[in-house]
């Protein structure tokens, strides 16, 4: 993968990035997205936002590279702290972190300042999907779409939110309200997994000598969601 060739993944984000946005990519890496999409011309600015050195210094030889030291602004930053009042930040791309870490990222950047709450967010959580949900139902925005695809045997999954008001059922928030009505062939393969993997832990936490009957309560709940969902189709 490199700026002219991303990955199928971060393609699908990058289609969901309007055209002239003025983008902030948290967790940039290389900063193959943003410079991928300013050479093809489909945003006006960008932010290169990263937190570890090596990846920074990366990031900052790849926008050299291309001549777009103008155009792309590269900074060494703790989450939505890379973003400054003066970027006038209207999309933000998060991709490849944990969901808890998403929303810790987004709250963060709720609290100082550097997250206005109207901003369009495109959201790729490796894990912990839920979680990404339950901040946005909780702090004033909508899911406007979903994808799911599968990529070097994983599953990924996108969820593009804007400002607005919502209120998700818990099945929506643990499925996704859009992935969860169309349920196309890799939602259903990623369950398939899941329900295995969740009876191998309810059998696992069955067998403790310890009770667990809390834990165990709440994944026999999901298992029968799951099969609700398996059995939909």
């Amino acid at each position: 993968m490199n700026e002219h060739s991303l990955s199928k993944r971060l393609t699908m984000v990058g289609n969901e990035v309007p055209a002239g946005a003025r983008l902030a990519d948290i967790g940039s890496d290389h900063a193959y997205l943003p410079t991928a999409l300013m050479l093809e011309g489909r945003i006006e600015h960008a932010v290169a936002g990263e937190v570890v050195k090596g990846p920074f210094e990366s990031a900052q030889k790849q926008v050299a590279k291309n001549g777009l030291s103008e155009k792309i602004n590269v900074r060494l930053a703790d989450g939505l702290a890379a973003v400054l009042p003066s970027d006038n930040i209207d999309t933000v791309t998060i991709a490849g972190m944990g969901g808890t870490l998403i929303a810790h990222i987004l709250a963060a950047g709720v609290q100082n300042g550097n997250l206005k709450k109207t901003e369009r967010l495109v959201l790729q959580p490796n894990v912990g999907e839920p979680n990404v949900r339950y901040w946005l139902m909780t702090n004033n925005y909508r899911i406007e779409a979903e994808h799911i695809l599968e990529e070097n045997d994983k599953i990924y999954e996108i969820i593009v939110a804007v400002p607005g008001f919502s209120e998700y059922t818990q099945q929506e928030l643990f499925f996704g309200p859009f992935l969860s009505q169309k349920k196309p062939a890799e939602f259903m393969k990623k369950w398939q997994r899941e329900k295995q993997n969740r009876q191998r832990v309810l059998t696992q936490l069955q067998q403790a000598g310890t009770p667990q009957t809390e834990k165990i309560t709440e994944i026999q709940e999901q298992l029968s969601w799951i099969d609700e969902i398996l059995e939909g189709v």
